[in-house]
């Protein structure tokens, strides 16, 4: 049996049992969606969108769990972390090998209108509410196409007109005994309402493993959300993901991603500004080593008039890794007075380390500010030399200037708590991290 003879047999085989089975709507979409993904299998290089990222591999690769994990010992780690960087409570919702776990999961009191739960629940309860969310079965990559027609769970955040949620909304994907998981995460932002996510991929079962996810947030007029995406699972993952925003009128969107795991991962994130005046902020941080790949493709759509992106993306490259950027502003003919910045900056820490980085505007408009710029490079001699006639060694001199470099992407993370999650997340990636909290 082929791979993609599996995964068909795979949708098959599990289709009666995914949550929503009997709902006319989602049955036809999930058949459309891995039709879809039979029809055009694993992305190549010969695919212009997958030009540095090949995924031809998985039609050899077998998945499989090493050692299973204890998933109350990776949450208690988290809470501590979390809870070390904000003593404010947070809201937690936990899923274990892509389904909701309630037993771990805890919400503190809400704001009246406010939903917060499972997708699967969500489905029983509203499943006309579900539907406008959840996306088509021809929306992004062929990847995302097998998560349409496989994902049997995810969050479901609906945030009442007017609403602020006040503490964090932690989701936690933990795959403890599975080999692949597959989530959808779905949030409407009604008119005025606030919130801040962090999705958040630990370390869990070792092996070759397979994660996709797409997250799907609907941001309506005058709302601000913050989204943090933090990926660090093990160095045999395969990390599939997909951030698909649409902002209306006035509305405010942050999307941080900063991915420190897997032996692949790759994130597409689109937005589409569809109203006057709308902001997004596209800030991302990755760090790969040894031979593992990292991948950006990100999408900015000008849609209406007076819109603001910035789109800033580091990367810190070690050993034989490659990370890749690629990003795309668009301007609308009539998305006049557009102000766009994107920039993509890549520091190689070994001879072997490579990058990629292709940033492009595509401007049908006259009346715009925009500007972009991509760039590649080492650790700075001069820079290395004034630290070590100030008494600092060559080893902590090189560790501070590459902290440094990652530094300006946290900084760019508004709320604090958030900030530290990040910060600590990353120290445990760089070598020297003891020293390297104290010379910061």
């Amino acid at each position: 049996m082929s791979a993609l003879d599996f995964w068909v047999a795979r949708q098959r085989d599990t289709a009666a049992a995914l949550p929503g089975a009997d709902i006319p709507w989602l049955a036809r979409l999930r058949a459309d969606a891995i039709a879809r993904f039979a029809d055009e299998g694993w992305p190549t290089t010969r695919r212009e969108n997958w030009r540095h990222t090949s995924l031809a591999f998985m039609e050899q690769q077998a998945l499989a769990v090493g050692e299973v994990v204890q998933p109350e010992h990776i949450l208690a780690a988290l809470r501590a972390r979390f809870d070390a960087a904000s003593p404010a409570a947070a809201h937690w919702l936990v899923f274990i090998d892509g389904c909701f776990a309630p037993a771990l999961s805890t919400l503190a009191e809400l704001p009246g209108g406010v939903r917060i739960g499972s997708l699967a629940e969500a489905l029983a309860q509203t499943p006309e509410a579900v539907e406008a969310a959840f996306g088509r079965a021809t929306d992004g990559e062929a990847p995302q196409a097998l998560n349409a027609a496989l994902a049997a769970d995810g969050a479901w955040i609906r945030l009442a007109r007017g609403s602020v949620v006040e503490a964090p909304i932690h989701l936690v994907f933990i795959a403890a005994s599975a080999a692949d998981q597959h989530l959808r995460n779905l949030v409407i932002a009604e008119s005025g309402a606030q919130a801040t996510i962090v999705e958040h991929y630990p370390a869990g079962a070792a092996g070759s493993t397979l994660t996709t996810a797409v997250t799907r947030v609907l941001v309506a007029q005058d709302s601000r959300l913050t989204h943090l995406k933090l990926q660090e699972e093990g160095e045999q993952a395969i990390h599939l993901a997909a951030i698909e925003a649409e902002q209306a009128r006035g509305a405010v969107f942050a999307s941080h991603s900063l991915s420190f795991g897997a032996r692949l991962a790759r994130t597409d994130i689109r937005t589409r500004l569809t109203g006057e005046g709308a902001e997004v902020l596209l800030n991302g941080l990755y760090h790969a080593d040894g031979r593992r790949h990292v991948d950006h493709h990100t999408r900015i759509d000008h849609a209406s008039p007076q819109g603001t992106s910035r789109e800033y993306y580091r990367g810190l490259l070690d050993g034989s890794a490659r990370g890749v950027f690629a990003g795309r502003i668009i301007v609308a003919q009539d998305a006049q007075r557009t102000d766009a910045l994107q920039r993509c900056d890549n520091l190689l820490l070994s001879p072997l380390a490579e990058a990629d980085a292709r940033p492009e505007l595509e401007i049908y408009a006259d009346d715009v500010k925009c500007a972009h710029g991509a760039t590649v490079g080492q650790l700075d001699e001069d820079a290395l030399f004034y630290l070590r006639a100030r008494g600092v060694d060559s080893e902590h001199a090189r560790q501070l200037l590459t902290y440094a470099f990652a530094a300006e992407v946290l900084e760019r993370i508004a709320q604090p708590p958030l900030r530290a999650l990040g910060r600590a997340a990353l120290f445990t990636r760089l070598p020297g991290a003891a020293r390297l909290e104290e010379l910061s």
